[in-house]
């Protein structure tokens, strides 16, 4: 049979996926950090964007309470309050520039006396007695340049030095030869996080051409440098290097050292043995590497601490339902600036510029659209959260009920990658403790008189019955099975070990060595 080309014409269905919807679903599984950075970069480039200060408020919050206790604003997603008679309040918003001196001359000369341009009242009052003291210093010269007795702004400003920093000033005086330097420099960054030494000195060898004896004499010369243990190659090591420097490193804390893996199972006998001492100096041998810094690198690199931003806000009102908003804090807020557009649009003249418009007034449109969907899709699945999980608000984490993302979507009537991109990297704020969306979804495990308990449950009745043993009882998993089965939790031992081990409880016979150990 001939190939033969013709034409023909078919109808189907297809799902295309725009630039758009790409879009929006990044945006559903952004959290409020990815969320206000691709704000704020799209303030930068669409001239049709501006941010909306949220002094006015567009929509009333409903405060009618639901079939099952809940009451949610649900179409306001601005900043507002229930008050204690359950009305909603909204908060007061501070305009910053009431604030600033208002006869500060923004066109006077370089050198104005601006100590005179405060009043002096006023200013005493809010800012401190220093401020004066300040200024007087520095216009003291008449210049506007800052006098010889008060430091310099930079040199008010605290910064704690790095690690490699701290190393390299040293590096710069204790290595006088210049190819040691260079072996230093290289070792320098091999360094961890921790101050340990992480790479292959074989590799630095072939890399430098040069002797192993030299690097080692490198080593050892830089293992001298402050903090005590940095450039050590193991904890061994790094133990050692602390304990020669308090001259207390003889043969038997050197065996103690070459056995720590005896030291964490607490085999105090055997250490005996190989230390050859007795009890009581294995216990002040023990005392003195417990006092040692086993990573002496993280007291440079302390970062700090990020603060954890609920996406929803959810509070216990008097009436006992309960009250579930989005946080304000975390809520984008972003306007169409149409009165722009019409002015902009009017004096447009060529198709180029009228394109450029156009597209512009169309991506802040969508986005303006795509956050309020992102918004209220957030607050529908926390609400459903929140009804479905009512009993472990009301009751504690031993009546979290077994519930999965088809629970969810099934009531919501959205789909499951739907729910699970809502519930990444969301928190939500509650009487019992900040938890991420995902927290409230658990497995589900049999119970003996046909009812399902929460993984997450078990695991917290688990370590609870594990906390609560005495040193002469220490419970197995075959009498914790036994325990469960008795509250009607069918369980196997095996998952029972499976659970004790994801939460770090070592075994039953570890922890009967630990409890019976005195040291």
């Amino acid at each position: 049979m001939a190939a033969t080309q013709r034409l023909e014409l078919r109808q189907s269905q297809s799902l295309v996926m725009t630039p758009q919807l790409q879009q929006a679903i990044k945006l559903l599984q952004f959290s409020n950090l990815e969320l206000a950075a691709y704000v704020e970069k799209e303030l930068e480039l669409n001239p049709l964007l501006e941010r909306d200060d949220g002094e006015e408020l567009t929509n009333e919050a409903r405060d009618g309470a639901t079939a099952d206790g809940i009451a949610t604003p649900e179409d306001d997603l601005d900043r507002e309050r229930p008050s204690e008679d359950g009305s909603i309040a909204r908060d007061s918003v501070d305009d910053l520039e009431r604030s600033a001196p208002s006869d500060f001359g923004q066109d006077a000369p370089l050198d104005t006396d601006y100590q005179n341009l405060y009043n002096h009242d006023t200013a005493s009052d809010s800012l401190g007695p220093s401020l004066n003291g300040g200024m007087e210093a520095w216009s003291s010269n008449g210049r506007g340049i800052p006098s010889d007795d008060i430091d310099g702004y930079e040199q008010r400003l605290s910064q704690a030095p790095t690690l490699r920093q701290h190393l390299l000033d040293q590096i710069q005086l204790a290595v006088q030869d210049p190819g040691d330097r260079i072996i230093a420099l290289h070792l320098l960054d091999m360094l961890d996080q921790t101050g340990y030494l992480s790479g292959n000195l074989a590799t630095l060898e072939d890399q430098l051409n040069c002797s192993s004896e030299r690097i080692e004499a490198t080593v050892t010369l830089l293992q001298g440098l402050e903090p005590t243990g940095v450039f050590a190659r193991s904890l061994c090591e790094c133990l050692g290097l602390q304990l020669a420097e308090k001259n207390r490193l003889d043969p038997a804390m050197q065996a103690l050292l070459d056995n720590l893996d005896l030291l964490a199972k607490k085999e105090f006998a055997a250490l005996q043995k190989i230390c050859g001492v007795d009890r009581e100096d294995l216990v002040e041998m023990i005392t003195e590497i417990r006092e040692l810094n086993p990573k002496p690198a993280l007291d440079f690199e302390v970062e700090p601490a990020e603060p954890l931003i609920p996406d929803v806000l959810m509070r216990a009102l008097p009436n006992g339902k309960w009250f579930i908003e989005l946080n304000p804090e975390t809520l984008p807020r972003v306007l169409v600036n149409q009165s722009y557009y019409s002015e902009v649009s009017g004096q447009t003249r060529s198709k180029g510029d009228r394109e450029y418009l156009s597209e512009h007034l169309q991506q802040a449109t969508w986005l303006v659209k795509a956050l309020h969907q992102r918004a209220t899709t957030v607050l529908k699945v926390s609400r459903e959260i929140l009804r479905q999980q009512d009993a472990f608000f009301r009751k504690g984490i031993q009546h979290l009920r077994p519930l999965t993302l088809k629970d969810i979507a099934q009531t919501v009537e959205m789909h499951e990658s739907t729910i699970s991109r809502v519930t990444s990297n969301k928190y939500i704020a509650t009487p019992r403790g900040i938890y991420e969306l995902k927290y409230f979804f658990t497995a589900a495990i049999a119970g003996t008189a046909g009812n399902v308990h929460s993984a997450e449950a078990v695991r917290d009745r688990i370590r609870r019955l594990i906390d609560a043993e005495s040193t002469r009882k220490i419970l197995s998993d075959d009498t914790i099975v036994e325990i469960l089965r008795g509250e009607g939790v069918d369980i196997a031992r095996r998952t029972i070990a499976k659970y004790r081990e994801s939460m770090r409880i070592p075994s039953s016979v570890q922890r009967r060595r630990n409890k019976s150990a005195s040291i």
